[in-house]
């Protein structure tokens, strides 16, 4: 458990942690059920931010220093997953070739338009959740962004014949794996949420298994790269529903 808890630290966020020395595949796989809990520890330390700095500065200010905090928090790893994705996506002319850009580091021009788009949402996203001082919904998107990720390993196969962290996740990942972790974001969201949180689980399940059956189309499954993706634009997704007002 300590083992599992640890991988998934390290890995979704840059918290001083022990990191592990060796981890097996069925590891990897097994730390996703801790996501979407690291997610609700994301969600506090944004939260805490948020209400420090809503006594100091205007709420667009605070909103792009919560929009730098996040981005430093992940070390940008789901920012890199979105910018890989759209260049591929974008200037891949087939499975083969797409998958082959998308391993390319190097930003093209879809993924920086992409960068500097969803920064650009979640910021205004965030300052409107701020004028609103509504503290919730800065506590549970994380969670819910990254439950996702569980469901879309789950549901996914690894696009790629050679191996790497997404076949880890896309191949191990268990049914119980995702009940605990899908049972976790919904309990945390129930009690943190209103029928608003409620609202936004739901259409992110729909956006992941749409997600799911779309690259599984595109490019036979998912990459790493495609995790962060999905995480970016849950993030913005669910501020957005948070957002509505009836």
């Amino acid at each position: 458990m300590i083992k599992t808890l640890s991988l998934a630290l390290t890995f979704l966020t840059i918290i001083p942690w022990p990191r592990q020395a060796t981890a097996d595949h069925q590891e990897l796989a097994n730390s996703m059920a801790w996501f979407p809990l690291v997610g609700l520890l994301l969600g506090g330390i944004l939260s805490a931010a948020a209400l420090g700095l809503s006594h100091i500065l205007p709420p667009v200010a605070a909103a792009a220093l919560l929009t730098a905090l996040l981005t430093i928090a992940n070390r940008g790893l789901h920012l890199d997953g979105l910018a890989d994705t759209l260049d591929g996506l974008g200037g891949g002319r087939g499975r083969e070739d797409s998958l082959r850009i998308m391993k390319d580091h190097a930003v093209g021009a879809f993924g920086a338009v992409g960068i500097v788009l969803i920064l650009m949402v979640k910021f205004s996203f965030l300052a409107g959740v701020l004028e609103q001082k509504a503290w919730w919904p800065i506590l549970i998107f994380p969670v819910v962004s990254r439950g996702a990720m569980v469901l879309l390993a789950y549901l996914s196969p690894y696009a790629r014949s050679e191996g790497g962290l997404g076949e880890a996740m896309t191949t191990f990942t268990s049914g119980r794996t995702l009940i605990f972790a899908s049972s976790s974001a919904l309990l945390i969201v129930g009690l943190i949420g209103s029928w608003r949180g409620l609202v936004s689980l739901i259409a992110a399940a729909a956006v992941t298994i749409l997600a799911a059956i779309y690259f599984w189309r595109r490019l036979g499954g998912v990459t790493g790269d495609v995790f962060g993706a999905l995480n970016e634009v849950l993030e913005v997704l669910v501020l957005a529903v948070c957002l509505i007002q009836v």
